[in-house]
């Protein structure tokens, strides 16, 4: 099992350059990874400041060598594909071959959905969801492109440079429950983030093996807060281990952690 942080870039937390220097104090302490959540807004704390996670990750990316970086998770629906393919392909060249996309519906918490006009019904925002994977995934390729969808069109285009890592940059995918569909969708990838016990973890891998023929060089990236016992997670099939902090972070937390 591999260990990393997964962080808020909220508050204390909002500045890139406190991130990047937390990024590279969890590289030398011996994490694997360093991963942000992707909001745009906390409508439930309005006066507590909020870092764009994206440009986090390239200051991070440009300060470390080793940690794998990514998002935990990007609710897709409110991002343009073509915008998240280039964003991609440019943090993994940064990086060296260390980027990660995690990719979900996301949730409209305290209105951050609606009161910004996006998208709000769950079946709507799946379908966006599995579209824009796929737009974007066939983007990375460096083939030109042809997708008439029900939400994206791309007509007739080539995105290049493509990513560093091969075949694709890696793609995890949340679920929060067994419901087959977000688990069908979450077997395409190469990966999962789950919002579950141990039980409900079993039972998770349980139907992603099933779809995809095995879990062989699958990862399973479960999140927890500090201190809390890895080990029956592990047992229950996570390769990865991510000490999870609270929307409220201060740096001193971290530095605890580390």
């Amino acid at each position: 099992m591999r260990h990393g942080l997964y962080l808020p870039p909220f508050g204390e937390l909002s500045d890139p350059a406190v991130l990047a220097e937390l990024a590279v104090r969890a590289e030398n302490a011996g994490y694997d990874g360093v991963f942000l959540w992707d909001h745009v807004a906390r409508p439930l704390n309005p006066g507590l400041p909020v870092c764009d996670p994206w440009i986090a990750l390239a200051a991070m990316a440009s300060r470390t060598e080793r940690v794998v970086l990514g998002t935990r998770v990007t609710p897709l629906s409110r991002r343009r594909p073509e915008m998240v393919a280039r964003q991609a392909v440019a943090l993994d060249h940064l990086s060296g071959g260390r980027f990660v996309l995690g990719a979900g519906l996301g949730g409209d918490t305290g209105g951050e959905f609606s009161r910004l006009g996006e998208t709000t019904g769950a079946r709507e925002r799946a379908g966006m969801l599995d579209e824009a994977l796929d737009v974007i995934c066939r983007l990375w390729t460096g083939e030109e492109v042809h997708h008439e969808g029900t939400h994206y069109r791309v007509d007739g285009l080539r995105f290049l440079p493509r990513p560093v890592q091969r075949p694709r940059i890696p793609v995890w995918v949340a679920a929060q429950s067994t419901s087959a569909a977000p688990l069908r969708r979450a077997a395409r990838y190469e990966g999962l983030c789950p919002e579950t016990d141990p039980d409900g973890l079993w039972e998770m891998l349980a139907s992603v093996s099933e779809h995809r023929g095995g879990l062989d060089g699958y990862e399973v990236a479960v999140g927890g807060p500090p201190g809390q016992d890895a080990a029956p997670f592990r047992d229950a099939g996570a390769t990865w281990w991510l000490t999870q902090f609270p929307e409220v972070t201060t740096v001193a937390d971290v530095e605890e952690a580390l």
